[in-house]
């Protein structure tokens, strides 16, 4: 079965932010989204730890350890970014003030429900950081994930079994396999990878899929 990469994940992703756009990435896969922006859109890039004007990851050797996202990890900073206060970051994602959060998921639901701080093992260590602020604040969720788990079950279910992080909040989902839009029908299929067929995704997909062309779109 053909998949895509995660660099062709991130640059779909990239695809569909718009000119303009207050963006979030989050931990993990989404954090990859900077490096596939663009040069000629201008996208504002949040990091909760306090910094907006986040740049793609720097080049080996030019790192700044002082400079860092969410993750830890190394990053750069645009032309006219700005440092600010940890507490005035999370005012940012509770103020409805960020136009799009993209998250990793363990489960996304049928109707858009976010499972994706903690799986409920007793060993598991609960972090659910900013991801319940993102996911009710911003305006736009997309999540960025694997369709299946390692031991090939379905991520995507009619209803999520772990701890949720929020309700009906993801608008669109993009795996390995599809880009999938969450609407009151249903899940709706936008794409697919290249050789995939419907009826394939549909037997990966703990829920109903909708073809694109059933929901008049173009």
């Amino acid at each position: 079965m053909n998949r895509f990469t995660r660099d062709q994940i991130a640059a779909r992703v990239a695809k569909d932010i718009f000119e303009g756009a207050y963006v979030n990435l989050g931990i993990g896969l989404p954090t990859k989204v900077a490096n596939f922006l663009p040069e000629d859109r201008e996208v504002f890039l949040h990091s909760e730890n306090g910094l907006l004007g986040m740049g793609p990851a720097p080049a080996p050797g030019e790192e700044d350890e002082d400079l860092i996202n969410a993750g830890k990890q190394p990053v750069t900073i645009l032309t006219g970014g700005a440092y600010f206060h940890h507490a005035d970051s999370f005012a940012m994602m509770r103020g409805g003030h960020l136009d799009i959060c993209v998250l990793g998921a363990f489960q996304v639901s049928e109707k858009g429900d976010l499972a994706n701080w903690h799986t409920g093992a007793p060993d598991a260590i609960p972090a659910v950081g900013g991801a319940m602020d993102l996911a009710l604040g911003a305006k736009k969720v997309f999540v960025m994930m694997d369709h299946q788990t390692k031991t090939g079950g379905s991520k995507i279910v009619p209803q999520c079994t772990y701890p949720l992080t929020g309700v009906a909040c993801v608008n669109r989902i993009f795996t390995d396999l599809a880009v999938l839009d969450v609407t009151p029908e249903g899940l709706c299929v936008v794409e697919m990878a290249p050789g995939l067929t419907f009826d394939e995704l549909q037997g990966v997909t703990g829920a109903p899929l909708l073809a694109f062309e059933s929901k008049g779109q173009s």
